[in-house]
Order: C-alpha cells, then structure tokens, then sequence
C-alpha cells in the first residue's frame, strides 16, 4: 500500500472522529513510539493538532530535541500493538523493533511513520511553553498528511474492513471501533427542522 497525500485543508478529517493515535518522535539517532487517547485537531488554515505527551517519557525528551513529531492512525489490527507502545518504556530499547512495527520514511519530518497504519500526520511543534510545561500538551502544525487509499478517498473515512477501523480506547485495554457512517441531511433538505427557530 501506497499512502495518498491528503491536502492540508482537509488534515483535520483525518482526527475529526477522536481515534487513538501512535505518536512518532526521532533525534540524534534515537526513535520513539508511544500511543495518546488525547489528541484532537485544532484549526484549518494553517492545520493544528494538540496531544498530550507526559513529561516522563522518552517520547516528550525526543519531541522536545527535534520539535517534530508524527500522530499515526492505526486500525484494530494494530489495536494490541497499540497497547503496548502505551504500556512500556522506549528507554528500554527500540519500540518500534520490539512491537514489530515497521516504519515508513515522513516526508518532511525525522520521525517515521509506523507502517500498517490507515492516516498519518507529519507536525512540527508550535512552542507554547507554559502549556507544554503546566498541561503536557503539545500543538504542532500539520506539515504533511498521508492516508491508506483503501481506507480514505474523497476527502472521507470509510472503512470497508474490519480490522483496518480506527480504534478508540476507554481504559484498562478496552478500545471501540469506528462504527458505520450515516448521513444527515443539510440545512435547507430537512422539513419540519424543530430547532430551525
């Protein structure tokens, strides 16, 4: 699989649903993986994302050396994975390698883009120091986006496999899936809209 490019006014959809994500750091010869359950999209033009990156891991000291950094969407068959890149150190040794995770090259950032996931977004770091100190958030405009074309095509999520639907985690290693989409109609196609007043 081939990632297509998204264009950057669209970044946004590609978090807009609230799916867990991979987080992907590198400096000075160091990589790192972790996954985040908070993060969001921020804005349109130029896109922004924030994501929380607690202060004690491997992944904040790598963010905070290259100011960049990658969110990666994964599906449920990296739902396990995820877990575990949630659940150790990268201090311990490379958790791309001890997950077999494989990567694929960014396009404009150092960190790689773990491989087998349906979205990835390439951020370099907007520094606000006070919330990355008081809060452990970090904003970081979207640079570059890619998504698995089987998964994201006309500016739209669909997910025609199972296993390759974004994941949503609660807590104690239970995540939901992404479920089916529906459409509502616009402003103008409803009749008898109560809130229209």
């Amino acid at each position: 699989m081939t990632p297509i490019a998204v264009p950057l006014a669209q970044a946004y959809r590609l978090l807009n649903h609230g799916p867990t994500v991979l987080v992907s750091s590198a400096y000075g010869g160091r990589r790192n993986v972790m996954a985040a359950a908070w993060n969001m999209p921020l804005d349109f033009d130029p896109p922004k994302v924030a994501v929380v990156v607690d202060k004690t891991t491997l992944t904040r000291e790598l963010i905070e050396a290259s100011g960049e950094f990658v969110l990666a969407v994964p599906g449920c068959d990296l739902a396990e994975r995820t877990l575990a890149a949630g659940s150790c150190s990268g201090r311990e040794g490379d958790k791309f390698e001890a997950l077999g995770l494989a990567v694929l090259p960014a396009s404009l950032v150092a960190a790689p883009l773990p491989a087998g996931c349906i979205g990835w977004l390439e951020c370099r770091v907007i520094e606000e120091p006070h919330i990355q100190r008081t809060y452990d958030l970090f904003l970081g405009e979207v640079v570059a986006a890619w998504a698995d074309p089987a998964m994201y095509s006309d500016g739209r999520w669909h997910f025609p496999e199972q296993g390759k639907r974004s994941i949503h985690y609660v807590s104690g290693g239970q995540f939901f899936a992404t479920g089916e989409a529906f459409e509502v109609p616009r402003e103008g196609e409803r009749k008898g809209d109560p809130a229209g007043d």
